[in-house]
This record gives structure tokens, sequence and C-alpha cells, in this order.
């Protein structure tokens, strides 16, 4: 919970003159009614009406009196639950006021400043406080646009018993509420490549500390002579020192492609909104499978540079999660027209797995984001199909197709996928961890899909089937070798009835 004490904000305590601007309009009938009665009864001397003129007068500049005094013994401080939530989610303001004077106050009205698209100005009426007494009101806010949004200043005007006279405080304590982006569950799918963040596999690289490697190496000044491996010594005939090892974190970059031109529309429902949500949910489970996370925008600037370009870890990443969805939380949308900056950010990068949210693609851009996929690494794509989304009638460029940007993604090893509205992440996720990087699932002639080891369904030895005195038969549409040799690749044969001249004969081969 975020709390702080509400403190009078600068400049904005004034005096006793100052504080006979709060008075009513009751107030300022009295005093003016007490002035003429003292007037009034000078000229006709009267002093009696002296009398009732003295209490007029007096009794609204004692409430102001008191009032000014009351109003800087009165504290307030709001406490906020949480500080971070998601959009569409809702958090809850808890505001309390104390009396810390001797006296009791008058009826109080407490109002919180807070942006509009959290909703209405709250307002509340208290009741007398006692002395030393306190009270606690609690608000709800939400929104569906993420960003920073202020809360505060919290303003508390007292009124005095009779009514008299109404004056205004101030409180300089400010909270912060951060609206970061969706996060949807994604399935543990394997995508291939450098994904060896999901439990095996896992690379490794020499180190100063960690299991023992078997290869030594030469002594150098400042080894722990613990480490001697005196075999290869009394081997080589020379210090040799064992080299140890530790695991290696797997490493992913998720790029945002936010620039201005590629997206329509604005709001909760938008692409570009889709988009942020669909690079923060990959980023965070890529980083909750152990990933080491570095988040890109078509700029080529690092998002998460409070995290050191790369962070994340298995068990304790609560922290780099939380930073990275703060910078999400406020990203928008670029004045670049290429993706020229961030495909030079990548041209250094030694592998791992890249995925890639991009919005409208050109034929150069496309060609250009083809270009991104490091050799022997695994690239996703999502790519937006502008077509099918709300066209903004300002838009200067046409809408794409996006099958032709598909394809030219996937003809440069990409896996990419299309997204339509309403789409649903988790689904494309799965679909993209259902396939190899670039290519979409195919068939096998004749309709029949494909096996791990290239066999149809229900053939899982991949081009042989078994007979029941031992032999294998030909399966339509390939070429078995004989046995213990190898031969050439053969076109697939036209679909025709296995064995047109009867059943081969018991033990034989085809």
């Amino acid at each position: 919970m975020a709390s702080g004490e509400a403190g009078p904000r600068p400049g904005g305590g004034g005096g006793l003159w100052a504080s006979l601007g709060g008075l009513t309009t009751r107030g300022r009938s009295f005093l003016a009614a007490g002035i003429a009665a003292a007037a009034c009864s000078y000229v006709l001397g009267q002093s009696d009406l002296l009398r009732v003129g003295l209490l007029l007068t007096v009794l609204p500049l004692v409430c102001v009196i008191v009032l000014h005094g009351t109003r800087h013994r009165v504290t307030g401080s709001r406490g906020l639950a949480p500080s971070r939530v998601h959009a569409g989610s809702e958090a809850r303001v808890h505001l309390r006021v104390d009396n810390i004077s001797r006296l009791p106050t008058g009826l109080l009205m407490l109002q919180d400043r807070v942006p509009y698209v959290l909703g209405p100005r709250p307002r509340f009426v208290l009741d007398r406080v006692e002395p030393g007494g306190r009270r606690e009101v609690s608000y709800r806010i939400r929104s569906d646009l993420r960003g920073r949004y202020p809360l505060g200043p919290l303003q508390l005007r007292l009124t005095d018993p009779f009514g008299m006279c109404e004056l205004t405080r101030g409180f300089g304590a400010f909270d912060t509420l951060t609206v970061v982006p969706r996060v949807v569950p994604l399935p543990a799918v394997r995508l291939g490549g450098e994904a060896t963040g999901y439990g095996d596999g896992r690379h490794r690289s020499p180190a100063l500390a960690g299991a023992d490697d078997i290869i030594p190496r030469g002594y150098r000044h400042g080894d722990d002579l613990r480490r001697v491996h005196w075999r290869s010594t009394a081997r080589y005939g020379e210090l040799m020192v064992r080299r140890e090892e530790q695991p290696q974190r797997a490493h992913g970059t998720v790029l945002l492609d936010t620039r201005g031109i590629a997206f329509d529309g604005a709001g909760p429902d938008s692409p570009f909104e889709w988009a942020v949500s669909g690079a923060a949910s990959a980023a965070v489970h890529l980083m909750e499978r152990g990933f080491s996370v570095r988040l890109l925008t078509d700029a080529g600037s690092a998002l998460a540079d409070g995290m050191g370009g790369r962070s994340g870890s298995s068990h304790d990443s609560a922290e780099a999660v939380g930073l990275l969805l703060d910078t999400l939380a406020v990203v928008d949308h670029s004045d670049g027209e290429s993706l020229a900056p961030a495909h030079e950010a990548l041209r250094g990068d030694g592998g791992g797995l890249l995925v890639a949210f991009f919005g409208d693609l050109d034929d150069r851009q496309a060609a250009l984001a083809g270009q991104m996929r490091r050799g022997g690494g695994t690239a996703v794509a999502f790519v937006l199909d502008r077509s099918a989304w709300p066209q903004d009638a300002r838009s200067p460029r046409p809408a794409h197709s996006a099958e032709q940007r598909l394809r030219t993604l996937r003809e440069a090893g990409w896996t990419a996928l299309a997204v339509a509205p309403g789409a649903s992440l988790p689904e494309l996720w799965r679909m993209a961890g259902g396939h190899g990087p670039g290519s979409a699932p195919t068939d096998t002639p004749h309709g029949a899909p494909r096996m791990p080891h290239g066999g149809a369904a229900g053939q899982p030895d991949g081009g042989t089937a078994r007979q029941p005195h031992g032999g294998t038969a030909m399966r339509p549409g390939s070429v078995t070798a004989a046995a213990g040799g190898s031969g050439p690749s053969v076109p697939p044969m036209p679909a025709a009835p296995p064995w047109p001249f009867g059943p081969p004969p018991a033990g034989g081969r085809a």
C-alpha cells in the first residue's frame, strides 16, 4: 500500500486576512448587519442597538479565527492498494482524516483529485470529528487505458458549527497509480531454436564456479591450487587445472513495433494496445520460463534500460517483471517510419529466440523484417492484418495484403501469423509452437498428416507397414530402400491399390 501524510500545500497556508475570504453568505450578512447596527446606534444614540451590532460583527470574526487555527490541526493521508494494476482491474484508495487539536471540528467535506480517465472526482461529507478522533473513507478507481496517473492533491473543506465560514485546506501528498498492459497466460509450448529455457537441454558456459568440466586447461597465475588436476598434470608434464562451468540462461528478444503509421485507431481495443499487451504477455511468459529477456522497439532502443538490457529469473523475477510492465505502461507511438534501427540493434545479437509484434508492413519493411532473423535462431512474428481492423479515414497509407507479408517472412525463416480483430494470443502462441520456424503446418501427399519421422498417420516407422509374416509393405506415395542399403530420393507415386496382383509371398519384402 502506498501512503503518505498530507501536509499543507506550498503557498496554500495564507494568513488570517486570507481566511476572511472564507466567509460564507451567512457570515458576510452577519458582518454587514453588525456594522450597520453599530452605525445606527451611533446616529440614534441607542446603546442596546450597539450591543446587538457588536454581537453580529464579532460572531463571524470569531468563527474565522477558530476555524483558521483548527484547519492546521487536521491531517489527512492517502493509501493506494495496489499501486500497480493491469488494465481493466480496480484499485482501492483509502483516505484518512485525523483531528489532532483539542477542539472538535465542524462539518467536513473531503475531496480527492483524480484524472478524468479514472472516473469522477470522489467527494465525502464527514460529521464533526471529536478531539483526537479520526475518520476513514475509501473509493475504487479503474482504468481500461494503461499509463501513469497522479492522485491528489487531497482537499479538505472545514465549516464552523454556525456555518459562518468555510476554509479549504490543500494537502501536498501525491500518489501514482500505474496501469500496466493486460498480461494473458500463454501455453508452455516449445518454440525451438534457442528456446532452451523450458527445463531441458540448458546450454553451459565456462565460469569460475559450478560443476567440473572434464576438459582441463593450463595453470594461470592466481588459480586456486585446489583446482589442480593431477592426472592431467602428470600426462602433459605441466600444471593443469579443472575448467568449471555453470548453466547459461537461455535468452530471447521481444520486438515491439511502435511506428504510428503502422497502426490505426486508439483506445483499449485498438491494434496497438493488442500489440503492447502481446509483447508484455510474451516477455513475462519467457521470464517465468527462465529466459533472459530484452525488450526492443522499432527505434532500436531497449525499453528496459533499468534492467540492464537483459534480465529475468526462473524463480525470483517479480521485480524484473514489474519494471518491464512499468516501462510498457507508458510506451507510445514513435515517429519513425522504418524498422532499420531495430535491424541494426539485432545485427550484433548472438542469437536466441526472437518474438516480434509488427504493425502494418509494406514491401520494404517486410523484407527488412525478414533479415532480422539470425541464422539458426527461432523467430516468431505476429503481423497485424490491417485490412481486417477498422480503418482510420485520416490514415494516409492503404492497407497491405497480410498474406503477402506473411509469405515474405516465412520465406526468410520466420514463423509468421496474422493478427485479426478479436484474435486470441494464447491460441496464436500455441499455433506458433505447433510447427518449425519459418514454415506453416503442411500435409504429406494425399492429405496424410506429417509424423515426427516422416511417416504418415498410422505409419510410425516412416514409410513401411509391417505384414503379418514379418515382411514390410510399401506405403503408397513412398519408396523404401532394400535392407541394409540406401537409395536416392524418388518422387511420390500416384495413389493406386497397394497390391494389384495379390499379396506378396510370406516373408518377402516389397
